[in-house]
């Protein structure tokens, strides 16, 4: 399911049960932190909508049935709207928020990692010229290509970086396996040259066209494949 699939759901159904959403939710933590704002949204405006009735109320509407019958059902319907349209407001300034905060470029590639394990574990003998045609989709990045196969490439799919597509790969280090992270440069991406956790190193530099970040577990191997990068990826 696409980011934009995903957020209509998320709309129209934040407690859709349908494999498909649960998935695309849980594969991006801030999917999940999405859905549950929404869910709380929902919660606010049920909690809203019920108003308690007066004692007299069905005495007033059987005497008055005919004569406030239009005005009823304009105040109803102006406050229903009003309430949609402050929902819809909230929902779409936060989400507006979300696009604009920064983006720890390392704190996020190393997030993804551990999210993807999978990733890791796959072979999937990937071409470049297989590479090259997903980075075209990306208009982000304008033509930026890899001029070589860099090695070997056991995977490669789009992720999603704050809202901002991008790619994630898995090349041959040196020794051992390396994932590289292709973000498009955006101004609230904030770049750490070196980044790290208790099991992971990280590299960020940065292209003509792209920010790269490199995750792997020795120093070698990102320098490996750093300079392999920088060598065939214009």
């Amino acid at each position: 399911m696409d980011e934009l699939k995903f957020r209509r759901q998320a709309y129209t159904e934040p407690n859709c049960q349908d494999d498909d959403f649960l998935a695309a939710m849980q594969a991006i933590p801030e999917r999940e932190s999405f859905v549950n704002d929404l869910k709380n949204l929902d919660r606010k405006l049920e909690r809203a909508l019920k108003i308690d009735v007066p004692e007299d109320l069905a005495a007033r509407l059987l005497l008055n049935q005919q004569l406030h019958q239009h005005s009823r059902l304009r105040r109803k319907s102006g406050f229903t709207l009003a309430l949609v349209a402050s929902v819809a407001f909230i929902a779409g300034i936060s989400f507006t928020l979300l696009r604009m905060a920064p983006v720890d470029l390392g704190q996020h590639a190393l997030a993804h990692v551990y999210h993807e394990t999978k990733a890791l574990t796959l072979d999937q003998d990937i071409s470049f010229k297989d590479v090259n045609f997903q980075l075209a989709s990306m208009s982000t990045i304008g033509n930026a290509k890899f001029t070589q196969q860099p090695g070997k490439l056991y995977y490669s799919s789009f992720c999603d970086f704050q809202g901002v597509k991008s790619l994630h790969l898995v090349m041959q280090g040196e020794h051992g396996k390396v994932t590289l992270f292709i973000v498009p440069i955006e101004d609230r991406m904030v770049l750490e040259q070196a980044f790290k956790d208790n099991k992971y190193l990280g590299r960020g530099f940065v292209t003509d066209k792209a920010y790269m970040l490199l995750v792997g577990e020795d120093n070698s191997d990102l320098n490996y494949v750093k300079k392999e990068i920088q060598q065939i990826f214009i």
